[in-house]
């Protein structure tokens, strides 16, 4: 094993190359702040081709080690450009110790285009626009990657930062769901959004604005979603034949629809409430939240009531006025009163957990205190 500090993007650079053109090399093994490879156990040999191991971000619950062949890495990276418009120079957004980070890094070797690296120190729109300016420079497409947070923020920013964001070819927005009211904003702002959904497990995203990259599958079983292709994981590290993977098939936690071969997200079945026997999706209740001009952002959960077992509870970040009582009728009227949060709580800001997820845990403790 190699252990690579994620913020030295060269030294990453350097470990990954080897294994994109074929030859034997070390398993790389990028590491976020406080992160350590003991629980790895580096002691005992890797499984077979494996060139990646990657964490998850441990959201639901303990992190694994994601096994990653150098064949998934480029598959996800080749089918990406095939959709996008052909191999571009890219700009790197994201923290480059989880997949989504980790990809922009495969996609720049794989296309041979120098790779400009944003500086950790706080996303604002000024840092973003001095980095964009040398990708936009460059001849052929230019692309990037970003988390709905740091759109949203591009966003409200406008000016100048809406302006780089515009000039690229394509903004891949990954690693968390993606709040519509804010995506058609984006859209009717003339940004190239690409929404993606996907996971370590799928060697980042594998389904771009619903519609699977080339050698993907998607299939419904009970409205969970499972996933099959050339960019799927071979396993997680000393668990290789876990049950999650099953017959060339990744089982995830996400429930969604499939129309017309177009997948929809609907959230994850652990997140799902259950109200007085009425179960209630997250995902629906947030969208319904943020289609009131003032909220940014939602997030809903499911917090213990002692009658009617759990009861729907939400945070918002908001840049206005709000009337809480009018947004829980809009709510209301818009799903039912089961799915009417019981309690909002304005928040200056949702806490996050990894590379843009909601940290729902969080949430729910401050909502119950």
């Amino acid at each position: 094993m190699l252990p690579v500090d994620g913020s030295s993007v060269p030294a990453l650079i350097t470990a990954l190359r080897p294994h994109l053109s074929g030859e034997q090399a070390p398993t790389v093994v990028p590491l976020g702040p406080g992160d350590g490879i003991a629980d790895l156990r580096p002691d005992l040999p890797v499984e077979p081709d494996t060139a990646l191991i990657v964490r998850t971000s441990g959201s639901t619950g303990a992190a694994k080690g994601v096994l990653l062949s150098a064949a998934a890495l480029r598959a996800s990276g080749e089918a990406t450009h095939r959709r996008l418009g052909g191999p571009g120079t890219w700009l790197l957004a994201m923290p480059a110790h989880h997949i989504a980070g980790v990809q922009v890094v495969v996609r720049s070797l794989l296309a041979g285009t120098p790779l400009t690296v944003m500086p950790r120190s706080g996303f604002r729109g000024r840092v973003f626009v001095e980095a964009a300016s040398d990708v936009l420079s460059a001849d052929g497409p230019r692309y990037t990657a970003l988390v709905p947070t740091q759109l949203g923020r591009l966003l409200t920013e406008g000016g100048d930062a809406l302006a780089a964001l515009r000039s690229f070819d394509a903004v891949l927005i990954g690693g968390a769901a993606t709040n519509p009211t804010m995506l058609t904003r984006v859209l009717e702002a003339g940004v190239r959004a690409v929404t993606t959904y996907g996971m370590s497990e799928t060697a980042g995203g594998c389904v771009y604005n619903g519609t699977p990259l080339d050698g993907v599958k998607v299939r419904l079983v009970d409205n969970v979603i499972h996933l099959s292709g050339p960019t799927l994981s071979h396993g997680y590290r000393l668990n290789p034949k876990t049950d999650a993977f099953h017959n060339g098939w990744f089982h995830t936690s996400d429930l969604g629809t499939l129309t017309n071969g177009t997948l929809k997200i609907l959230g994850r079945t652990d997140d799902v409430i259950n109200t007085g026997g009425e179960k209630v999706t997250p995902t629906t209740v947030e969208q319904a939240l943020t289609t009131h001009p003032a909220v940014l952002e939602a997030c809903v959960v499911g917090i213990p009531d002692p009658e009617w077992g759990q009861q729907v509870a939400a945070a918002i970040v908001t840049n206005g006025p709000v009337d809480l009582t009018e947004l829980k009728a809009a709510v209301r009227q818009a799903l039912g009163p089961h799915a009417t949060p019981k309690q909002i709580k304005i928040v200056p800001h949702l806490p996050l957990r990894g590379p843009g997820k909601i940290d729902r845990t969080t949430i729910i403790n401050l909502l119950q205190n």
